[in-house]
């Protein structure tokens, strides 16, 4: 048994480890998340519709896009616009597919890539080879998997475009099914928007999601493009925003109406192995982006075991302290999860969302060695 000097005694040392977990937590939600749960939108001095360039990937999707491709071309914008689909050395039926669509939407234009670039694997080549197509600056990305949620969506994600303004990030939650599954993916989809949204309303942008992002052309042609990254299997989305994006030159757009929805995996496994490859990204992120937020989730999974034991070794009937603690924090995070929920149109998770947020802490432990892990070579 370890003895500890007169003046401490366990109980002590366990809240006020609890405190500080706690001061972390609320920390972010203070510093960071507020600012997404009382966003409003700023109004334009003057409405202005921009050309616009919106590229999708694919890669043997052809099921997918015809599903998915008439939500695109189907879009009610008065400026210019085109739709280009990179046709990525398919096997499947995607190239008769587009010549079909062509047939029909004037405004499609198809890019039929055949052979791999080498030494670029994943999906960067193929949406380089479609932004150098781009006849606009204004660019629009999403997936072939992903379905806008109205005919107003490339007016509202360019509506982003302020003064100065060269990113605009976009969210893409997942569709709603029954299910336990269902509501683990979509609340890590929220969470995850929950803290790059944040984090650039407060200057300090870090990654974009290739579901639903916009950039100007000539910041990518600037940068040079995916050069610096080429060699990550991933990364055309968030490493490439974190690169680029400045507390200046980005903006979020949250309208109901700019959200690209996108089909859920419909196992475990299959949800496993794909944020498992997104996360093998991370290591590259800014040392100051990784700082905020490993410190984030380190706190986030250690806030209910402190919590417990500063209960577990308070005296009997000392528990009013720790309790007030829990208090602070779990009011602060209901009016900052019910806030958002709002806005991101996940409002039917709020009633499970302390259960849920305890399940973060099973979803850090299984995902955190996929900092440390290799990316696979693999095209999405």
């Amino acid at each position: 048994m370890i003895k500890l000097p007169l003046y401490l005694s366990w109980n002590e040392i366990w809240f006020a480890l609890f405190c500080i977990i706690c001061f972390i937590q609320l920390f972010y939600y203070f510093w960071f998340f507020q600012r997404l749960a009382f966003y409003r939108q700023p109004s334009k001095v003057k409405s202005q519709q921009h050309p616009v360039s919106v590229i999708i990937c694919a890669r043997d999707e052809a099921a997918n896009l015809a599903e998915n491709l008439p939500g695109a071309l189907s879009q009610t914008y008065q400026s210019t616009h085109e739709v280009i689909v990179v046709n990525h050395n398919s096997q499947d039926d995607t190239r008769y597919l587009l010549e079909e669509f062509k047939k029909t939407f004037k405004g499609l234009h198809i890019v039929n890539l055949e052979y791999e670039a080498k030494g670029i694997p994943g999906k960067k080549y193929p949406l380089s080879m479609g932004i150098r197509e781009a006849r606009h600056e204004v660019l629009v990305l999403t997936d072939s998997d992903c379905i806008p949620s109205s005919e107003f969506w490339v007016e509202k994600m360019q509506d982003g475009y302020l003064d100065g303004t060269q990113i605009v990030l976009g969210y893409s939650p997942h569709k709603k099914k029954s299910g336990t599954l269902n509501k683990l993916i979509r609340f890590e989809t929220f969470h995850s928007a929950l803290q790059y949204f944040s984090y650039a309303l407060a200057g300090q942008p870090y990654m974009g999601v290739g579901r639903n992002l916009s950039y100007k052309k000539d910041l990518f042609l600037k940068n040079k493009g995916f050069s610096s990254i080429n060699h990550v299997p991933g990364g055309d989305d968030d490493l490439f925003i974190n690169k680029v994006a400045t507390a200046v030159n980005t903006r979020i757009v949250i309208d109901p109406e700019s959200f690209t929805v996108s089909e859920p995996k419909k196992t475990f496994g299959e949800w496993v192995r794909q944020k498992t490859r997104h996360y093998t990204t991370g290591k590259y992120y800014k040392p100051r982006h990784k700082f905020l937020l490993s410190l984030y989730s380190l706190s986030h999974i250690l806030f209910y075991p402190a919590f417990i034991l500063s209960l577990v070794y308070q005296p009997v009937g000392g528990w009013t302290w720790p309790l007030a603690v829990f208090g602070v924090r779990f009011l602060v995070q209901g009016i900052v999860y019910f806030r958002c929920m709002k806005k991101l149109g996940e409002s039917d998770l709020f009633p499970f969302w302390i259960l849920l947020d305890i399940w973060m802490i099973g979803y850090y432990i299984i995902f955190a060695p996929s900092l440390w892990k290799k990316p696979r070579a693999e095209w999405r």
